[in-house]
């Protein structure tokens, strides 16, 4: 209290006695993924798409990163952090042409070392002879059969005299003749691997070279020789502030994507186990994090049957802070002129934003249209869903004159309590909302007064949440409780400087399945005809 020492009037300012609580956001995504330039291991905040066009580049054909944010904002998303793995620091290639390397031993291409390099010119290409080859390999740039000089190419492969592989392929990322694609479907001598995975490559120039048997493989190395990051780089260090790591110093994210972990997969740069163990990180950081749910994208080319078995016998997850939706989308993509397939995490994040803006976190964001979306992987019949969904399979189907639509709601949980993303999101907005709404009660006095002041604070709180239609009850005492007193607060509690308040809530549930029952009755006799 202030002295006072002399005859006068005094005005002082005094706290209130409420402290009121703020409802914290809860639409900021996190895309994990691979981009042409931009900053390295560093979460870099972008508000709109121009933005993420000026920081990391725009579409590259073949890669996701770019598309999924870009879905993300034409489906309402307002914020993201973006983490580009893999890759140059500070953007070295800057979107320039990608060198890509030709490896010896379809079998195991990674785990040759480098013998006897040539490159071939301006394509940049590092060949290397297989040790199956059996004898002098060369390989030869030309022009295709009754061509000049043009976007296509022949790459000719012999082994010694003969001619034993021919490609007719094409640099442009996309095609079903792009050369990377071609030779590591039909070669047995050669695989061609990109080492830097978002730049557009260049037709090499028409030449020859000649190379030397390898020496034998020495241990698979721990990072893939593609361009695109191993297992480690997703999952990172959080001292390091890498991958997933540097994602825990980021306190207002709610959501987490990792597209790129996919097109990694469609290169052959990875497998299905560790695409595994990819998004278990990505589900481990959201569990150890507690304030976000990961957004987990399925293989692609899965029919209804496939992704049953995966999503039960292959991946197994059991979260309550992961979320998978399926099938795959289509949509167009201006870096080729034409449509393509795209995971469905970048498009569910946006939808979970507006859905957030337009009705609140308590809503499930489901039934809501895809913006962008041209057509569907594969077309999703009731019978289907009736088994995807009980297992957690968030289904997107076309409805017609209805559009394309997220049908589906539910987390990747096995227990009945957290089944519905929308109790799972808003449980997170609760719990954050209060933490940081009382701070101000650390190293308060604790007595009675404390509790009732945090009592009438939460209270003010979850009334306003029961007005907005988030909690279920007709009076605010059906819809939470609010305990701190005597009995959560022992003396022995108190003595260890501990303050519990129990609160107790009943949010609203989904309207999953709707059900009208119809019969018909006697006109006037208002009973039931039989």
């Amino acid at each position: 209290m202030p002295s006072y020492l002399s005859p006068g009037v005094y005005v002082e300012e005094v706290a209130s006695g409420s402290r009121p609580i703020e409802g914290v956001g809860t639409s900021v995504a996190a895309f994990v993924g691979l981009a042409p330039t931009g900053p390295l291991n560093e979460p870099t905040l972008v508000t709109n798409w121009t933005q993420y066009a000026a920081a990391f580049g725009e579409f590259v054909d073949g890669y996701h990163l770019a598309h999924a944010v870009y879905g993300f904002f034409n489906n309402g998303g307002s914020a993201a952090y973006v983490v580009r793995v893999g890759g140059a620091s500070g953007g070295e290639n800057g979107g320039a042409q990608d060198p890509a390397a030709v490896t010896g031993s379809a079998a195991a291409p990674a785990a040759l070392p480098a013998g006897e390099a040539k490159a071939l010119g301006t394509f940049s290409v590092t060949a290397i002879a297989s040790p199956e080859s059996g004898g002098r390999i060369t390989v030869e740039v030309a022009d295709p059969e009754g061509e000049g000089p043009a976007e296509r190419f022949r790459l000719v492969v012999k082994d010694g005299d003969k001619t034993a592989e021919t490609f007719d392929v094409t640099a442009k990322k996309g095609g079903r003749n792009y050369v990377v694609t071609q030779v590591k479907e039909r070669s047995k001598l050669i695989t061609v691997q990109e080492s830097a995975p978002a730049a557009q490559l260049a037709r090499p120039d028409n030449q020859t070279v000649t190379l030397a048997a390898p020496t034998p493989p020495p241990a698979v190395p721990a990072k893939t020789d593609t361009g695109h990051p191993g297992v480690a780089d997703y999952l990172g260090d959080s001292a390091d502030r890498t991958g997933f790591g540097g994602l825990e110093a980021v306190d207002e994210i709610s959501m987490v994507c990792v597209p790129d972990l996919m097109s990694a997969y469609q290169r052959g740069a990875i497998d299905l186990e560790s695409v595994k163990a990819v998004q278990l990180g990505l589900i481990a950081h959201c569990e150890l994090m507690g304030d976000r749910v990961a957004i987990i994208d399925p293989p692609p080319g899965l029919n209804a049957r496939q992704i049953r078995v995966w999503r039960q016998e292959t991946a197994g997850y059991d979260s309550k802070y992961a979320a998978l939706y399926y099938p795959w989308i289509k949509v167009f993509d201006p870096a080729t002129g034409r449509t393509r397939m795209a995971p469905p995490s970048g498009h569910m994040a946006g939808i979970w934003a507006r859905s957030d803006s337009e009705r609140g976190v308590h809503k499930a964001p489901a039934n809501e249209v895809v913006r962008g979306a041209v057509d569907l992987e594969i077309q999703i019949t009731r019978g289907e869903q009736d088994l995807l969904n009980p297992i957690g399979v968030n289904c997107v189907r076309a409805f017609p004159g209805r559009g394309i639509r997220v049908w589906g709601a539910r987390t990747l949980s096995s227990d009945p309590a957290w089944r519905y993303l929308n109790v799972r999101r808003y449980f997170n907005y609760l719990e954050e909302s209060i933490l940081l709404g009382t701070q101000w009660v650390v190293f308060e006095p604790n007595d009675q007064a404390l509790w009732a002041r945090i009592r009438r604070n939460v209270s003010a709180f979850l009334v306003n949440e029961w007005r907005n239609g988030a909690l279920f009850g007709s009076r605010p005492e059906e819809a939470f409780y609010v305990k701190c007193d005597e009995e959560t607060n022992t003396p022995e509690s108190v003595d260890l400087g501990r303050v519990i308040c129990e609160i107790g809530i009943a949010p609203v549930k989904p309207a999953e399945f709707v059900i009208f029952r119809l019969a018909q009755f006697s006109s006037g006799s208002g009973e039931l005809e039989e």
